[in-house]
């Protein structure tokens, strides 16, 4: 049997308003794990799509070797399925049941085939994701918006389709489900292509496939090694810029002095026919050959000259717009032990109580982590005074700003600037948009409307909004910011967090992006209790206890 292929060929796609994707792709993808990587509005998402047969290329083809398996970005299933019927085996398992039961009709028989062990087979598929719990009867309803994740992840594992397409597949999977699908990942033995931002996920595959202004290029190994790759050669463009640059300034300045030397010749030229030192016959053949050499001259520095543009404007082309957030934020600063938040016997309305009392002192940067419906986000919405406690008390010292996972700070009706102009009402327009700039909002950018903008775009306008806010926030609370940020606006949030100076508490499962920010406390809620702990902790505590444990 022939090794299973994903092959595109001169691919192309636009969407219906006539926006182009793709124009003449070509990617030929083998067995092994491949992470598919690139900003925000690359096309990746789309590329799987077309792969999946959900879209239809304008051009070009796509040739796949044995069946095609996806878990989309955004999981929706009907709440009323049994698992059985996620599964796709509730029809074999109804006939199966009916044959155990004494029924000989040859309808049942034809409808299990030669999958007697499918229950066997199902259950194990459902224990390599962490579901053995569930049973097959359960309805979707019954079980949280990661378990359905997993589930869907289960019923591909099942099909053992040729060819696996992941979409962003642990978006909202708590530390324990990431595991889990981690290590189905690490086991997978097929065609397997992988969209997504967790690092952790794309340090399990073989290689890297980064499409980038509509092509893809190859990097082998993990996405560590394609990062450190990618600096190497970064760096190197950037001397090649350097030295383009340079290079164009010598020949601008040996145009000049060329220039400078014609100038005079012509003027001593000009001299001696005034004074006809020589005869005229002799001049004009003098003042001919000059204007020759004087011509081609000029013409050898010009084509220097262009070809030292040349080479600069494929210099600057290999280098990518990476652009990071650079911003003071002094106002924002909290002096090293001064107290500005105290939950007292808090119970918010779901999750975790806090008995007695806790205190945030100084910058503080705290992780808020736990499980899929532990309470997160209600804790976080209870401290922001958008949720009513149940008991208990919520002292905030300073001033506090909320950044939800909808983003829904946002008026999508208003621009970038009339948005941030919200946040500070007593600023000029001026100086909102030179705040905005350092955002990376610069001139137009500022008046595109926030309906318009991309998730990433979204992300950094409202992070934006809240960090430039009057008063500035001198505590500021982030639910799950990494969600849906590809790895170029994780690097922007990050960056723009190393200038903030004030207290933060981030609620994430994105292990990476909370050392990478600093984290000098962890909390994590865990059976109704909120506890310190240590990130160390967090990896043994989400590969090895079993669903609805406590610690």
């Amino acid at each position: 049997m022939s090794a299973s292929s994903l092959t595109c060929t001169s691919l192309s796609f636009e969407w219906p308003d006539g926006t182009p994707v793709f124009d003449g792709l070509d990617a030929a993808f083998g067995t092994g794990r491949t992470g598919l990587v690139g900003a925000n509005g690359s096309g990746k998402s789309t590329l799987l799509r077309i792969v999946a047969g959900e879209l239809t290329p304008s051009g070009g083809s796509v040739r796949v070797t044995g069946e095609v398996g996806m878990l989309p970005q955004n999981v929706t299933l009907d709440t009323a399925l049994r698992v059985d019927e996620v599964l796709g085996i509730a029809a074999r398992r109804t006939a199966l049941h009916a044959i155990e039961a004494g029924e000989v009709s040859e309808a049942h028989f034809e409808a299990v085939g030669d999958d007697w062990d499918v229950e066997e087979r199902a259950l194990a598929a459902l224990g390599e994701v962490g579901l053995g719990h569930i049973g097959l009867d359960r309805t979707v309803g019954e079980v949280s918006g990661g378990e359905s994740v997993l589930l869907r992840l289960a019923a591909l594992l099942l099909r053992r389709p040729d060819v696996l397409l992941l979409d962003e597949p642990t978006n909202n999977l708590d530390l324990y489900a990431r595991r889990r699908l981690h290590a189905a990942v690490a086991a997978w033995t097929g065609v397997l292509v992988v969209v997504s931002h967790d690092r952790e996920l794309l340090d399990q595959v073989d290689q890297i496939a980064d499409l980038h202004s509509g092509e893809i290029t190859w990097f082998g190994g993990t996405f560590s090694e394609y990062r450190e790759a990618l600096a190497v050669e970064q760096e190197a463009a950037e001397r090649t810029v350097r030295a383009a640059e340079a290079d164009l300034r010598r020949q601008k300045r040996e145009l000049v002095e060329a220039q400078v030397k014609l100038a005079r010749r012509r003027r001593y030229g000009q001299k001696m026919a005034e004074e006809k030192r020589e005869p005229k016959i002799v001049m004009g053949a003098r003042k001919r050959a000059a204007q020759v050499s004087a011509g081609r001259h000029r013409a050898v520095h010009e084509e220097r000259l262009a070809g030292a543009r040349e080479r600069l404007d494929e210099a600057v082309e290999a280098v990518r717009d990476d652009d990071e957030i650079r911003v003071d934020l002094p106002h924002t600063a909290v002096p090293a032990g001064r107290t500005v938040l105290t939950l007292l016997d808090l119970q918010p309305a779901h999750g975790a109580r806090i008995r007695g009392g806790l205190d945030l002192r100084g910058p503080e940067r705290v992780a808020l982590v736990g499980r899929n419906g532990a309470g997160k986000t209600t804790l976080l919405r209870t401290i922001a005074g958008e949720l009513p406690p149940v008991a208990g008390e919520v002292r905030a010292h300073v001033p506090l700003r909320f950044l939800p996972q909808r983003l829904d700070v946002l008026d999508d009706r208003l621009t970038v600037a009339e948005n941030a102009a919200r946040f500070a009402p007593e600023a000029t327009a001026n100086r909102v948009r030179a705040r905005l700039a350092r955002f990376l909002f610069r001139g137009a950018r500022a008046d595109r409307r926030v309906a318009g903008l991309s998730g990433g775009e979204r992300f950094r306008a409202a992070l934006a909004a809240l960090m430039l806010a009057e008063p500035a926030p001198q505590l500021l609370l982030l639910d799950e910011p990494t969600n849906n940020l590809d790895m170029a606006s994780v690097k922007q949030l990050t960056t723009a967090l190393e200038s903030y100076r004030g207290a933060l508490v981030v609620a994430s499962h994105d292990l990476p992006f909370l050392e990478s920010v600093g984290i000098t406390r962890w909390l994590l809620l865990e059976g109704g209790e909120l506890e310190e702990t240590e990130p160390g902790r967090l990896g043994r505590a989400g590969a090895e206890r079993p669903p609805g444990s406590t610690a």
